[in-house]
């Protein structure tokens, strides 16, 4: 486990969750006394909490017949002013000072809008300040809702980049089975060299939260590829962060890969948010694998799928459908299509705002 300075540290809902559904405050204040000693310690913590359903469904009472929708509308927006006052109340017996941020998917698909949401954060961090960040749930339609609040940890570990990203559950990590069963061992390390891992992991989602140990895992590996080490711990665990300042925890570490640039973090999760597909002929589909880091050229461009503008993300696919990374546009789909399959014309995706997926 490798030291670190700018952690992004992601609490489960089911780890601020009692059996019972309601909020378990007791384990907050613990969490919140170990969060408080790092920052003592020198480092700067970026919090991702969920939980603001929970503190929801237990002050508003709410009629079985009513929309789902409705309902975690609801919970979400009046259990967020109960979730952000309790940690107010908890972190003020240290003086410190917190920031609530409240996202959409939305906030990271434009460049502008991500530098400076990016640019707020680091404000915060600069002035001593904790930035506690949830999802915007009450506003959130389904398409575009984060998977879970992994994702978006992982996307602020990107953004910041963040030299940890510690993702706290209920469990102690990744297992070779269900963490219940006996037989199942805890996978400690998972390499950047290592095969794939996810067929040992249950798809069995939590009961309070949305995505379950694949999301973790996937999320996990994406950030461990861009540079980030990745720590999936037990919440439940009293002392699971002075554990990892030790480096006593027993968790599942996921050993990161050479750090990405910024602006690559940006694009490698994308995925969610390109606006076009720009398919590419063998010659191109080579030169982009290449050594050699070069631009996306007309030349190279079969068809085009979608509208978009200049700025936009566009997944790029071969003639066989199959995905070869992501890249921002440097012009319209109006004009791309003016140029396709033509010499000597201004690249679609400039080299430094193309990122290209790691097949090996």
């Amino acid at each position: 486990m490798l030291n670190s300075k700018l952690l992004v540290i992601k609490i489960g809902s089911n780890v601020l969750t009692q059996e019972n559904g309601l909020p378990d405050i007791e384990r907050m204040q613990n969490l919140v006394n170990q969060i408080q000693k790092l920052i003592q310690s020198g480092k700067k913590i970026v919090l991702v909490s969920s939980g603001a359903v929970a503190f929801g469904r237990q002050s508003i009472p709410l009629p079985e017949k009513l929309n789902p929708v409705f309902k975690k509308q609801i919970w979400a927006s009046t259990g967020q002013v109960r979730l952000i006052n309790q940690y107010q109340s908890l972190f003020e017996k240290h003086d410190q000072a917190v920031a609530q941020i409240l996202v959409t998917k939305e906030d990271f698909r434009d460049r502008k809008h991500f530098l400076n949401m990016k640019n707020c954060v680091q404000a915060l961090l600069s002035q001593g300040i904790l930035p506690i960040i949830n999802e915007n749930d009450t506003v959130t339609i389904t398409e575009l809702m984060f998977t879970d609040n992994d994702e978006l940890a992982s996307l602020t570990a990107a953004m910041i980049n963040a030299d940890t990203l510690m993702l706290l559950t209920n469990v102690d990590g990744i297992f070779t089975g269900n963490p219940s069963d006996p037989k199942s061992q805890l996978i400690e390390k998972v390499a950047s060299s290592m095969p794939e891992v996810s067929n040992y992991i249950s798809a069995s989602k939590s009961s309070f939260g949305r995505g379950g140990m694949l999301t973790k895992y996937a999320m996990a590996k994406k950030s461990a590829d861009l540079g980030i080490q990745v720590i999936i711990a037990n919440g439940k665990k009293d002392e699971v962060l002075q554990e990892f300042s030790d480096k006593t925890l027993r968790c599942t570490w996921f050993e990161p890969k050479k750090a990405k640039q910024g602006v690559k973090k940006w694009l490698a999760h994308g995925t969610e948010y390109y606006k076009g597909i720009i398919i590419v002929n063998e010659g191109a589909k080579a030169s982009l694998n290449s050594e050699v880091i070069r631009s996306l050229l007309p030349i190279g461009i079969t068809s085009l799928e979608g509208e978009f503008s200049k700025g936009d993300i566009l997944l790029i696919k071969d003639e066989k459908g199959h995905k070869i990374g992501l890249g921002r546009a440097e012009y319209s789909s109006k004009h791309a299509l003016e140029r396709i399959g033509q010499k000597n014309q201004k690249a679609l995706i400039h080299y430094d705002y193309l990122y290209i997926f790691d097949h090996d």
